[in-house]
Protein backbone atom coordinates (compact mmCIF):
# COMPACT_ATOMS: atom_id res chain seq x y z
CA UNK A 1 0.00 0.00 0.00
CA UNK A 2 1.46 3.30 -0.97
CA UNK A 3 1.64 6.38 1.21
CA UNK A 4 -1.22 8.16 -0.57
CA UNK A 5 -3.68 5.28 -0.04
CA UNK A 6 -2.70 4.88 3.62
CA UNK A 7 -3.12 8.64 4.31
CA UNK A 8 -6.47 8.62 2.52
CA UNK A 9 -7.74 5.74 4.70
CA UNK A 10 -6.48 7.44 7.88
CA UNK A 11 -8.12 10.75 6.87
CA UNK A 12 -11.44 9.00 6.17
CA UNK A 13 -11.26 7.24 9.56
CA UNK A 14 -10.48 10.49 11.40
CA UNK A 15 -13.28 12.37 9.62
CA UNK A 16 -15.72 9.54 10.41
CA UNK A 17 -14.73 9.56 14.10
CA UNK A 18 -15.07 13.36 14.33
CA UNK A 19 -18.49 13.23 12.67
CA UNK A 20 -19.56 10.48 15.06
CA UNK A 21 -18.43 12.46 18.14
CA UNK A 22 -20.16 15.66 17.07
CA UNK A 23 -23.39 13.89 16.10
CA UNK A 24 -23.76 12.45 19.63
CA UNK A 25 -25.27 15.41 21.42
CA UNK A 26 -27.72 15.16 24.30
CA UNK A 27 -30.56 17.48 25.04
CA UNK A 28 -30.33 18.23 28.77
CA UNK A 29 -34.09 18.05 29.23
CA UNK A 30 -34.22 14.66 27.48
CA UNK A 31 -31.57 13.33 29.87
CA UNK A 32 -33.50 14.69 32.91
CA UNK A 33 -36.74 13.15 31.65
CA UNK A 34 -35.04 9.80 31.03
CA UNK A 35 -33.60 9.77 34.57
CA UNK A 36 -36.97 10.78 36.06
CA UNK A 37 -38.79 8.05 34.11
CA UNK A 38 -36.33 5.45 35.38
CA UNK A 39 -36.64 6.84 38.97
CA UNK A 40 -32.95 7.70 38.97
CA UNK A 41 -31.42 10.74 40.67
CA UNK A 42 -30.07 13.60 38.58
CA UNK A 43 -26.98 13.60 40.80
CA UNK A 44 -25.30 11.61 43.55
CA UNK A 45 -22.83 13.08 46.04
CA UNK A 46 -20.65 11.11 48.40
CA UNK A 47 -19.29 12.64 51.61
CA UNK A 48 -21.07 15.91 50.90
CA UNK A 49 -20.36 18.99 53.01
CA UNK A 50 -22.53 21.96 52.17
CA UNK A 51 -22.38 25.41 53.77
CA UNK A 52 -25.46 27.67 53.57
CA UNK A 53 -24.94 31.42 53.63
CA UNK A 54 -27.23 34.41 53.93
CA UNK A 55 -25.82 37.88 53.20
CA UNK A 56 -22.27 36.52 53.49
CA UNK A 57 -22.86 34.98 56.93
CA UNK A 58 -22.82 31.20 57.40
CA UNK A 59 -26.26 30.12 58.65
CA UNK A 60 -25.88 26.31 58.63
CA UNK A 61 -23.70 23.38 57.64
CA UNK A 62 -24.85 20.03 56.26
CA UNK A 63 -22.81 16.81 56.27
CA UNK A 64 -23.90 13.52 54.76
CA UNK A 65 -22.14 10.39 53.52
CA UNK A 66 -24.57 10.08 50.58
CA UNK A 67 -26.95 12.48 48.83
CA UNK A 68 -29.36 11.59 46.02
CA UNK A 69 -30.66 14.64 44.15
CA UNK A 70 -34.10 14.08 42.61
CA UNK A 71 -34.63 17.72 41.62
CA UNK A 72 -35.51 16.45 38.13
CA UNK A 73 -39.02 15.52 39.33
CA UNK A 74 -41.56 17.89 37.84
CA UNK A 75 -44.21 17.81 40.55
CA UNK A 76 -42.34 16.87 43.75
CA UNK A 77 -38.57 17.43 43.52
CA UNK A 78 -36.65 16.20 46.55
CA UNK A 79 -33.29 15.28 47.99
CA UNK A 80 -32.69 11.99 49.79
CA UNK A 81 -30.02 11.24 52.39
CA UNK A 82 -30.14 7.42 52.65
CA UNK A 83 -27.11 7.08 54.95
CA UNK A 84 -27.94 9.84 57.39
CA UNK A 85 -27.53 13.54 57.87
CA UNK A 86 -25.99 16.06 60.28
CA UNK A 87 -27.16 19.68 60.12
CA UNK A 88 -25.76 22.41 62.35
CA UNK A 89 -27.37 25.83 62.46
CA UNK A 90 -25.14 28.78 63.27
CA UNK A 91 -26.28 31.67 65.47
CA UNK A 92 -25.61 35.34 64.72
CA UNK A 93 -22.49 35.30 66.93
CA UNK A 94 -20.98 32.47 64.86
CA UNK A 95 -21.45 29.69 67.42
CA UNK A 96 -23.26 26.40 66.85
CA UNK A 97 -26.91 26.86 67.82
CA UNK A 98 -28.71 23.61 67.09
CA UNK A 99 -27.59 20.27 65.70
CA UNK A 100 -29.97 17.82 63.99
CA UNK A 101 -28.92 14.27 63.13
CA UNK A 102 -30.60 11.09 61.95
CA UNK A 103 -30.00 7.85 60.05
CA UNK A 104 -32.15 8.81 57.04
CA UNK A 105 -33.64 12.04 55.70
CA UNK A 106 -35.67 13.31 52.79
CA UNK A 107 -36.39 16.95 52.05
CA UNK A 108 -38.94 18.26 49.58
CA UNK A 109 -37.81 21.28 47.58
CA UNK A 110 -41.24 22.86 46.97
CA UNK A 111 -42.47 22.75 50.58
CA UNK A 112 -39.13 22.89 52.48
CA UNK A 113 -40.39 20.13 54.76
CA UNK A 114 -37.98 17.39 55.75
CA UNK A 115 -38.57 14.00 57.32
CA UNK A 116 -35.73 12.62 59.43
CA UNK A 117 -35.85 9.00 60.65
CA UNK A 118 -33.89 6.65 62.85
CA UNK A 119 -32.05 7.80 65.98
CA UNK A 120 -33.05 11.42 65.47
CA UNK A 121 -31.35 13.81 67.88
CA UNK A 122 -31.87 17.58 68.06
CA UNK A 123 -29.55 19.42 70.44
CA UNK A 124 -29.65 23.10 71.43
CA UNK A 125 -26.01 23.85 72.35
CA UNK A 126 -26.61 27.07 74.29
CA UNK A 127 -29.50 25.91 76.48
CA UNK A 128 -28.41 22.24 76.68
CA UNK A 129 -31.82 20.96 75.53
CA UNK A 130 -31.90 17.61 73.75
CA UNK A 131 -34.75 15.94 71.85
CA UNK A 132 -34.57 12.26 70.89
CA UNK A 133 -37.11 10.47 68.70
CA UNK A 134 -37.33 7.96 65.84
CA UNK A 135 -39.13 10.22 63.37
CA UNK A 136 -39.20 13.99 63.09
CA UNK A 137 -40.71 16.39 60.58
CA UNK A 138 -39.01 19.74 60.12
CA UNK A 139 -40.78 22.70 58.52
CA UNK A 140 -37.79 24.83 57.51
CA UNK A 141 -39.87 27.84 56.40
CA UNK A 142 -41.57 28.07 59.80
CA UNK A 143 -38.48 26.87 61.77
CA UNK A 144 -40.65 24.25 63.43
CA UNK A 145 -40.32 20.55 64.45
CA UNK A 146 -43.11 18.05 65.04
CA UNK A 147 -43.56 14.33 65.59
CA UNK A 148 -46.34 11.96 66.59
CA UNK A 149 -43.79 9.30 67.53
CA UNK A 150 -42.37 8.64 70.98
CA UNK A 151 -39.84 11.18 72.21
CA UNK A 152 -37.55 12.10 75.09
CA UNK A 153 -36.84 15.74 75.89
CA UNK A 154 -33.97 16.42 78.26
CA UNK A 155 -33.31 19.86 79.75
CA UNK A 156 -30.86 20.78 82.51
CA UNK A 157 -33.76 20.40 85.00
CA UNK A 158 -36.20 17.91 83.45
CA UNK A 159 -36.55 14.67 81.52
CA UNK A 160 -39.86 14.29 79.71
CA UNK A 161 -41.05 11.23 77.78
CA UNK A 162 -44.16 11.11 75.64
CA UNK A 163 -45.87 10.60 72.30
CA UNK A 164 -46.39 13.67 70.14
CA UNK A 165 -44.22 16.77 70.24
CA UNK A 166 -44.14 20.20 68.57
CA UNK A 167 -41.42 22.78 69.00
CA UNK A 168 -39.69 25.86 67.71
CA UNK A 169 -36.43 25.07 65.92
CA UNK A 170 -34.35 26.07 68.97
CA UNK A 171 -36.41 23.77 71.28
CA UNK A 172 -37.22 26.69 73.61
CA UNK A 173 -40.99 26.77 73.02
CA UNK A 174 -42.65 23.38 72.86
CA UNK A 175 -45.87 21.44 73.25
CA UNK A 176 -45.65 17.85 74.48
CA UNK A 177 -48.50 15.33 74.31
CA UNK A 178 -49.16 12.21 76.36
CA UNK A 179 -46.20 12.81 78.68
CA UNK A 180 -44.57 11.11 81.64
CA UNK A 181 -41.45 12.03 83.55
CA UNK A 182 -40.07 14.31 86.21
CA UNK A 183 -40.78 18.00 85.73
CA UNK A 184 -39.59 20.69 88.07
CA UNK A 185 -42.07 23.55 88.27
CA UNK A 186 -41.54 26.97 89.79
CA UNK A 187 -44.35 28.13 92.06
CA UNK A 188 -44.55 31.40 90.05
CA UNK A 189 -45.18 29.45 86.83
CA UNK A 190 -48.28 27.66 88.17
Amino acid sequence: MNSFSRNTIINIAVISLIAMFFSCTNNTQKVRDFLADKNMPIGISKNAYHVYKDSGRITSRLKTPLLHDFSNRKEHPYKEFPKGILITTISDNGLDSTTVSGNYAITYDNTAISEIKGNVVVFNHKDKIKLETNQLFWDQKEAYYFTEDGFRLTTPKDTINGYGFESSQDLKKWIAKDITGDIEADQNEL
